[in-house]
């Protein structure tokens, strides 16, 4: 659904409204890219999941497990099966003390108050009972410190920036994205190759050059390591596909004076996709001036990345097959790609 920012402590509350055993509350926030109504579904499903069977009923009763939205940034929102903010989180002291747990300067944006002042001003006097367990980030599992920096290799369309975006979010990682939309070449390279390849790989390979030297000299001291979603050799990769003979032995000699100067990465990740996938999620992006790739030059892409990889007899490079796996909807085969990563 997201990944997770922060969690709050676990507190034991009595049953409201009805004679039941305790609860266990908290409050988990989460960044995400879905929308509220798509966030409501997957609660909703983690909920059936679980075993949570919602029934049409005019009062409360025990439950395995109650996920309700609290807030959703400051949106209001007043539809037929959603609000936001949950209108009852000024009468809920269980609700309010992990809110405060979280962040205390919180607003609610109908009261336009704190939720540490709606916390003073509550009158639910409900005991409250905070507990010397706590629920652990997942993601904690997965330690990618021992990495200063991760290079996400893949085809087009294989999903690296997608994932170099999800990695660096969850890890607190400075994040490098090429720039390719900036290049006013590429556009031009996919009608007309044989006229613009030479202009097209001259121009990424400076800019790469710059960005990769600028962004792995200059690390932020409070981030702890950099994950970026291309590695410089990608630049003679594509090269030597694009180019003819005489400009690609002109283009090595230039690549190679200049990545003598930029750090290697200290695991090498090539997400692998096959043709027909690769197609597929280049169709579904949209972009213009992709439409017309051919799968014959993906799998040129693909043999160009298989060859660089075999002749670099490095124990830093992981190659994971993505071709079954959906790891931006999918949080079981997001933690299966961490979980390849660190091995």
């Amino acid at each position: 659904m997201g990944s997770i920012v922060k969690i709050s402590p676990v507190y034991q509350t009595p049953a409201i409204g009805f004679d039941g055993d305790d609860f266990l509350n908290c409050v988990i926030q989460i960044r995400s890219n879905f929308s509220p109504s798509e966030t409501l579904k997957k609660v909703l499903s983690i909920e059936k999941e679980l075993g949570r069977v919602r029934e049409e009923s005019n009062g409360y009763s025990s439950r395995p497990i109650d996920i309700d939205i609290l807030f959703f940034d400051d949106e209001i929102i007043a539809s037929k099966d959603l609000l936001i903010p949950h209108p009852e989180i000024q009468n809920r002291r269980f609700v309010l003390q992990p809110l405060v747990d979280i962040s205390e300067s919180l607003i609610h944006p109908n009261y336009s108050k704190s939720c540490l002042v709606l916390l003073k001003e509550t009158k639910d006097d409900s005991e409250i009972v905070k507990q010397s367990q706590k629920l652990r980030n997942p993601i904690l599992d997965y330690d990618i410190s021992k990495f200063r920096y991760i290079a996400i290799e893949g085809n087009i369309g294989a999903g690296k920036t997608s994932l170099a975006t999800k990695m660096a979010a969850d890890f607190n990682s400075k994040l490098v994205l090429e720039r390719f939309k900036e290049n006013p070449f590429l556009p031009k390279f996919y009608k007309e190759p044989d006229r613009y390849a030479f202009p097209l790989e001259m121009s990424f390979l400076a800019d790469r050059y710059q960005q990769l030297l600028d962004d792995l000299t200059q690390y932020d001291l409070f981030k702890e390591n950099v994950i970026g979603d291309y590695d410089s050799y990608k630049s003679l990769i594509f090269a030597k596909i694009t180019l003819q003979e005489e400009e690609f032995t002109l283009y090595k000699k230039l690549f190679h004076l200049m990545h003598k100067d930029l750090s290697s990465p200290d695991r090498y990740v090539y997400l692998y996709q096959n043709t027909e996938r690769l197609l597929e999620n280049i169709k579904n992006r949209g972009r213009d001036f992709e439409q017309k790739i051919e799968a014959n030059y993906l799998q040129k892409i693909n043999e160009g990345y298989m060859e660089f990889i075999r002749n670099q007899h490095s124990d830093t490079i992981k190659i994971i097959d993505i071709s079954e796996m959906d790891f931006v909807n999918n949080r079981k085969d997001y933690l299966q790609v961490l979980k390849e990563i660190i091995s």
